[in-house]
């Protein structure tokens, strides 16, 4: 059986952060970076397809302060990256309930959305 399609749900970066005595952002802006590795990993295996779980209804149980910097460090991973995934023949896909996610990082998404759309390679999908 051939592996076509990845799923990852991230978790423990808050917990990461805690135990190596960093704020709570700092153990995202970590994740965040670390899925840069897993994207080339999985290009580099020829992997069609990969899903990263993002944000869950439950996430707005947070504090304000934890959310706007979990929203702050996706827009900046996603503006930082687009032009790369792009590079890669990535397309990256958007699920869920954007229209409830603040203005800048909608305008990120339908960005980074819009320039990888008719990409063939790997599909990424938030």
């Amino acid at each position: 059986m051939d592996l076509r399609h990845v799923a990852i749900i991230p978790d423990g970066n808050r917990r990461w952060a805690k135990k190596h005595g960093l704020p709570a952002f700092e153990g995202h802006r970590r994740g965040a970076e670390a899925m840069r590795n897993i994207v080339t990993y999985l290009i580099s295996q020829k992997m069609e397809y990969l899903t990263f779980w993002g944000f869950s209804t439950d996430n707005w149980k947070r504090s304000q302060n934890e959310i706007s910097a979990i929203f702050e460090i996706l827009a900046v991973q996603i503006e930082k990256d687009t032009p790369w995934l792009h590079n890669q023949g990535v397309r990256l896909r958007y699920i869920g309930r954007i229209d409830e996610l603040p203005e800048f990082l909608q305008v990120a998404i339908n960005q980074a959305g819009k320039l990888t759309k008719d990409n063939a390679g790997m599909t990424l999908t938030l």
